[in-house]
């Protein structure tokens, strides 16, 4: 690996923490992450029009993929949002963001899909399975089921399971893309033009979903009012971290580099909100994201 791929990549970890941190601190609801994906959508524009010509070789296949992403882009929203106003940042983002590994592991292979893994993927895997349970605890030994089954908790672990949900479904378009015969589409071009497609499938089902519910139509007034700047640079911290992830593959020997080094924004997007939010330091909470990270790292560079 590059040091500008691990300049970039540190880079990501900052402005995808960013981002988290920004939404929870100020109106985290689906109405705040519906202008958001508006914003990233115009930051794709650019792109859309660079690689027009292209648009007509995308298979139908590939466009019924990225309604399905965006689906579960918007769900992950929705859940993502509950559980930043349920509790802590340094509590929902590491469960968010971690467990997806697992819940993709777990797919692929009832599926019979996978290789087998390699003993220090497995060791990852344990590491954030135990890293997880660590997490929510006030002291160690305090093992109470109030601990879990709190909106928190259970919110973060189903926006983990919406990751998962648009990861397979990338995972799958971007392979057709890469595999379409002659190769007209540059890697590149393709997870451009999937992000748009991705983008406005998301951002579909995302204005149904504040357009049926009173309470989020209020929260896009509210926004738009009073919120509309920290959504706008959420939006484009989004759409930032995206792009410069996709700059960083090309800066690398092995793309499993790229997905261990990004798993620093646990880690800052933890410390962000015990700093500036003030959210309670507890032990078993530091060890858990320690131990998050370090199993993050092992799973992804395997």
């Amino acid at each position: 690996m590059t040091s500008t791929a691990i300049i970039l990549l540190i880079i990501s970890a900052f402005t995808h923490a960013g981002w988290n941190f920004l939404s929870k601190r100020e109106y985290p609801t689906q109405a705040f992450y519906l202008v958001t994906s508006v914003i990233g959508l115009v930051c794709v524009l650019p792109f859309l029009f660079h690689y027009a010509n292209l648009i007509s070789l995308v298979p139908l296949s590939v466009w019924i993929t990225a309604g399905v992403s965006g689906f579960f882009l918007a769900v992950y929203y929705v859940f993502l949002a509950g559980a930043y106003r349920a509790g802590d940042i340094s509590i929902a983002y590491p469960l968010a963001r971690s467990l997806p590994v697992l819940f993709v592991f777990i797919f692929i292979h009832t599926m019979g899909r996978g290789h087998a893994p390699g003993t220090w993927f497995m060791v990852g895997i344990l590491l954030i399975v135990g890293g997880c349970i660590l997490l929510p605890l006030k002291a160690f030994g305090n093992f109470q089921l109030s601990n879990y089954l709190n909106s928190c908790c259970t919110l973060a672990v189903l926006a983990a399971v919406a990751i998962a949900g648009y990861t397979l479904a990338d995972d799958m378009a971007l392979r057709s893309l890469a595999t379409l015969p002659g190769k007209p589409i540059s890697p590149v071009a393709g997870s451009l033009l999937y992000l748009f497609l991705e983008g406005a499938s998301c951002l579909l089902c995302q204005s149904m979903m504040v357009a049926v519910s009173k309470q989020e139509r209020k929260s896009l007034a509210i926004v738009l009012k009073t919120y509309k700047r920290s959504a706008a640079v959420t939006g484009v911290g989004i759409f930032l971290t995206y792009a410069i992830v996709l700059v960083s593959m090309n800066y690398v020997s092995n793309v499993s580099y790229v997905a261990a080094l990004r798993q620093l924004s646990i880690p800052i997007g933890a410390l962000l909100g015990i700093i500036f939010l003030k959210e309670a330091p507890r032990l078993p909470k530091l060890i858990g994201i320690a131990t998050i990270f370090v199993g993050l790292v092992l799973a992804g560079a395997n």
